[in-house]
């Protein structure tokens, strides 16, 4: 579904993601994971239309979106949950909502989305008319992903959907990870978290400096000493 080549990335002089190259079949979990600075984010960033890569392609459903603008790589099946959530903060939770649907036109299949979405996060049903500023960090990172569920993605890259949220609330948004997955949506998922996100996954990455150094399947690299070392805590 979506396969990434050899794709170079720099901020200014700085070269942050070096010949990178990735995979994801069509319904797969599939996760990268390292340390703070190793390029995560901006592969992500990259693959959504937010940065543009030097050198390489990114092929998603036969398709080369590498330097494609980020409204029309979201218009071909690809959305992203940033880092950090970004909630319009002014807007209601519904508002919010709505405005992930910003390029749909089919009003029925709209309206069956938010009730799906309602039915995953409960919490966002209560809080409907809430202004999203004043939700909980964990209402937002809910938010965040029924938001970008509103554009009906065929491959959903999330972006440390666990940061800053506690560990009960952590255990909930990666069952509803799952249930996305299982529902038909393929899921990319960057994750500090290396223990929940190599337990969903089916294949991983692991990221230093911007380079590619171990993958295969989650189970493998869950059990591979050098990363239980250096992020399993092990």
């Amino acid at each position: 579904m979506l396969k990434v080549d050899q794709i170079d990335v720099f901020y200014g002089a700085i070269h942050a993601v070096k010949g990178l190259s990735i995979e994801v079949a069509k319904g797969e979990i599939v996760t990268l994971v390292g340390s703070n600075g190793a390029g995560k984010s901006t592969t992500l960033r990259t693959i959504s239309g937010l940065m543009k890569p030097k050198s390489g392609t990114i092929v998603f459903e036969d398709n080369n979106i590498a330097g494609m603008a980020a409204h029309k790589i979201v218009a071909s099946g690809l959305c992203q949950v940033p880092e950090g959530r970004h909630v319009f903060a002014n807007m209601t939770v519904l508002e919010n909502l709505e405005m992930g649907a910003y390029l749909r036109s089919d009003k029925d299949g709209i309206a069956k989305d938010m009730e799906d979405v309602f039915k995953k996060f409960p919490r966002l049903l209560e809080r409907k008319e809430q202004v999203s500023g004043t939700l909980s960090g964990g209402e937002q990172q809910m938010l965040a992903m029924g938001r970008a569920l509103m554009s009906k993605p065929k491959l959903l890259l999330l972006d440390e959907p666990s940061m800053g949220l506690a560990p009960l609330l952590v255990k909930e948004i990666f069952h509803i990870v799952q249930e996305i997955n299982e529902a038909g949506t393929t899921v990319l998922l960057v994750e500090q978290n290396a223990n929940m996100a190599l337990s969903i996954a089916d294949k991983a990455y692991v990221l230093e400096t911007g380079k590619i150094v171990l993958s295969g399947t989650a189970q493998e690299l869950a059990s591979s000493e050098a990363v239980k070392k250096a992020y399993l805590g092990g």
